[in-house]
């Protein structure tokens, strides 16, 4: 997890602990900063609680053992008195070490605190500044947390809290986050260009122009504009967020709107990029709708078939995730799949919530076709509006389509209507299964990631 995904409040919370270490307390005040982030990051409670108001154990002042103190004053009492010679040897030796140890090792160390400090503080100084200037209502901006650096330079935290790691404010070391880019763009919209170069401030549109593009896009979408225009400009609005390093609740709903508008138009090349990067988004700890494209990871999966995946996602589900509607959609359809059961497989793409059904439309035919494997060997001749029923088509206009486009169209009764037709399951009992092995034996997903 990196810092990125950390509120402000947060990281001046870090700030103030690590302004506060010292060398007796340091290794403690580590280990405790990087269980309360770890606790918080599990329970996805990072934007949520009040870091203010927590306090370390770790910094809390120790209390002196009065038996300590008493018998250390009788141990001095007790020992054996030395000449003056001597206690002027031991003085100036203690007053040699002391000056060298506390000269050097503790006002290192406090001078490397405050150094420390004084970053964090500048950088929260950069983060107000910048926030005032995109003007009132955009506090939603500071999700956009800078100066990762401060956080994760290479340590091996798994949190990125490592103070001691590595040298702070060493000046060889780049900061690249004074290189970070903040568009003064005004445009609305913006052609879509995959960048050959280094960002340019001026074409790049600040984040509350992006805000009201993303308003502007789901109006047009509304108003039936085409995809190709609109998929272009997600695609720029979705560039101008990742080179401003912009990551919160925004650039969430703007990867889910593109990813559903994706699906609508079977464009499943830009889905899977979306899915892709509202993974990475949801394992930051922000918020979105998390539940609505697990469902649909789980239906991508039944549909390429990746059954080591499946298993894995599945069983990381909590039993909130598997209580809610759509996942809860999506686990029935794997079960109903793994059974065998299609005349319930079919009456779940019928009732799929959400955009499932979309998702449920590039397999279900193979799931059809599966399925008449299984019912011409159990039938010589069945009515076709019993296929019509059983494997949830709207029509029987859409089940003849359905078998002329398989080349299974073999009719008892050819001229009758089509109300009355039967299938002639003992004439294409064996092309059923060639069409199933050319045609559907491996899944091929366009633009999978």
């Amino acid at each position: 997890m990196s810092s990125e995904s950390w509120p402000p409040q947060l990281k001046e919370w870090v700030a103030k602990c690590l302004g506060q270490i010292t060398d007796s307390n340091r290794a403690e005040v580590q280990a405790e900063l990087k269980q309360v982030i770890s606790e918080a990051f599990s329970a996805r409670t990072l934007w949520s609680t009040d870091w203010n108001g927590v306090q370390l154990q770790s910094l809390l002042p120790k209390p002196v053992s009065i038996f300590n103190t008493l018998k250390r004053k009788s141990v001095e009492i007790n020992s054996n008195p030395t000449s003056k010679k001597a206690k002027k040897a031991a003085a100036k030796n203690q007053n040699s070490n002391a000056g060298y140890n506390s000269g050097y090792t503790l006002d290192h160390e406090q001078a490397a605190l405050n150094r420390r400090a004084e970053r964090f503080q500048r950088e929260h100084e950069l983060e107000r500044t910048k926030a005032s200037r995109n003007g009132a209502g955009q506090s939603s901006l500071k999700a956009n947390h800078q100066n990762a650096h401060l956080f994760n330079k290479k340590s091996s935290s798994p949190y990125g809290v490592s103070a001691a790691d590595e040298p702070e404010g060493d000046p060889n070391v780049i900061d690249w986050d004074r290189f970070t880019i903040v568009g003064t763009s005004q445009e609305i919209f913006k052609d879509y260009l995959r960048l050959t170069s280094e960002p340019n401030p001026e074409t790049i549109r600040p984040y509350h122009i992006l805000q009201q593009t993303f308003s502007e896009l789901k109006t047009k979408w509304r108003n039936k504009t085409t995809y190709n225009w609109i998929c272009n400009q997600f695609k720029s609005l979705r560039q101008d967020l990742t080179v401003q390093r912009i990551k919160n609740e925004f650039t969430v709903q703007v990867y889910e709107v593109h990813a559903r508008i994706a699906l609508e138009s079977s464009d499943m090349v830009e889905y899977n990029q979306c899915q892709a990067t509202l993974k990475t988004l949801y394992e930051l700890g922000i918020p979105g709708k998390v539940d609505e494209f697990t469902a649909y990871r789980i239906l991508m999966l039944l549909h390429g078939q990746n059954r080591s995946e499946l298993n894995l996602l599945v069983g990381q589900l909590t039993a909130k995730q598997k209580a809610n509607a759509a996942v809860r959609h999506a686990l029935d359809v794997q079960r109903a799949m793994a059974m065998g059961n299609y005349y319930r497989l079919c009456d779940l793409y019928l009732t799929a919530p959400h955009m499932g059904a979309y998702i449920m439309d590039h397999f279900i035919d193979r799931e059809r076709v599966k399925a008449l494997m299984v019912i011409t060997k159990a039938y010589k001749t069945i009515p076709l509006t019993f296929i019509q029923k059983s494997l949830g088509f709207d029509s029987l206009d859409e089940v003849r389509t359905f078998l002329s486009g398989h080349s299974l169209a073999a009719f008892s009764n050819p001229n009758s209507p089509e109300s009355e037709r039967i299938l002639d399951c003992k004439a294409i009992v064996a092309e059923v299964t060639k069409v199933y092995q050319e045609k559907y034996r491996r899944a091929m997903i366009k633009g999978a990631i």
